[in-house]
């Protein structure tokens, strides 16, 4: 989510506890240039009299507001109205924020293990703050660092998006009653792991093959460290496993991994989803970085927003990714009066997002699939 020190890992979050820093900013890199930035800026400032007749057709079939229309700014404007400072990183801040969610995760298990000698009681609390530092451990490493990177090259693109992109119809239409349950219920929150070594319906490939077709040939390396260190952290289990038992390893890390995940899987969907919402997708000619940026939505999680690193401000994130996430709350206020209607105000939490459970519930419901073909789309529903 920020630019600290990342592993230089490609898959499970398992292996985050034994890979080593890696300094070199790949993300920044591999998906920020004036050339495109440029381009980007010409594509989305072009519009012709038949697209300009499509819109205001389309404004009618949703309040007034076209969300596919194309923006009426740049991403440079949208750059220079954010504080230089913001884009400012310091090793020595994101160093603080990692050694801190280590040191709460170390405190958390020991005393844990402690209280586990007087009662049982207190574990569903622990699961719950286990698993939410667990989750924010992961954000500053970024262990799927390069397939997260192939999201943020294609974010908002209805075919080439990495993280929770659309199905279309032909797909939705050939799935079995068993794959629908899974993908389009609460359950669907627990698929990173079944994700990291399949990816999902429509694509192939494992994060843990360096042939898969993830990764390019300088890669391979990067995602033989990458399985070497989860199959080490995985021996590193089982060692323990065996010293102190399956279930004292089941209580102090499965299930708060388990947790982890399904914050990993709720969090990231809502921040491409929302029924309320209508998200656009496109394909072809319509996509450009900044129009696939400004899919995204941002979400208040409340207090458990600071805990994770202001992992809810994700448009600016998207848009600028090389801010670090000490700065994007600041970032975001600094961008809304231009984004205007662009910017979907994101409903006010309390100290813990409860609220998020109904919009992810009415999301799964509705959101199913988009039109197999089209270069603007948007979710449909498979009810009918």
């Amino acid at each position: 989510m920020h630019d600290p020190p990342k592993f230089p890992i490609s898959s499970s979050s398992m292996s985050s506890c034994t890979a080593s820093f890696c300094s070199t900013d790949m993300e920044e890199e591999r998906y920020a240039s004036k050339k495109r930035v440029t381009s980007d800026a010409q594509h989305d400032l072009r519009t012709d009299h038949t697209s300009v007749e499509k819109q205001s057709e389309e404004m009618e079939n949703f309040g007034g507001f076209y969300p596919a229309a194309r923006p009426p700014f740049t991403l440079a404007q949208l750059k220079d109205a954010i504080p230089k400072h913001c884009f400012h990183k310091n090793t020595g801040v994101s160093l603080l924020f990692f050694f801190k969610d280590v040191c709460m995760v170390a405190f958390l298990m020991s005393l844990a293990s402690l209280l586990d000698t007087y009662t049982p009681l207190h574990y569903p609390l622990y699961w719950l703050l286990q698993g939410m530092l667990l989750f924010s451990t992961f954000l500053i490493g970024h262990d799927w660092r390069i397939s997260h990177i192939n999201h943020h090259q294609n974010h908002g693109h209805a075919d080439k998006d990495e993280a929770w992109h659309p199905i279309t119809e032909k797909l939705y239409r050939s799935m079995s009653h068993r794959q629908k349950l899974f993908r389009y219920s609460p359950l669907a929150l627990l698929s990173f792991p079944i994700y990291l070594w399949t990816r999902t319906p429509g694509k192939t490939g494992s994060h843990f093959h360096p042939n898969s077709p993830l990764f390019k040939r300088i890669e391979r390396k990067d995602v033989m460290i990458s399985t070497a260190c989860w199959v080490a952290m995985l021996l590193i289990l089982l060692a323990l496993c065996w010293l102190f038992g399956a279930t004292w390893i089941v209580k102090l890390y499965l299930l708060p991994y388990l947790v982890s995940v399904a914050w990993l899987g709720g969090v990231t969907y809502l921040q491409h989803h929302g029924y309320k919402h209508k998200i656009p997708w496109y394909r072809g000619k319509e996509w450009s970085y900044i129009r696939g940026g400004l899919s995204t939505v941002d979400r208040d999680l409340g207090a458990v927003n600071g805990l994770m690193h202001s992992i809810g401000t994700h448009v600016v994130h998207h848009l600028f990714p090389q801010i670090p996430h000490y700065h994007l709350v600041e970032a975001t206020k600094a961008i809304e009066p231009i984004l205007g209607n662009y910017y979907r105000e994101p409903e006010k939490s309390g100290a813990l997002p409860l609220h998020l459970l109904r919009t992810l519930v009415t999301s799964l419901q509705e959101d199913h699939y988009v039109d197999d073909e089209g270069n603007v789309v948007f979710y449909k529903s498979g009810k009918s």
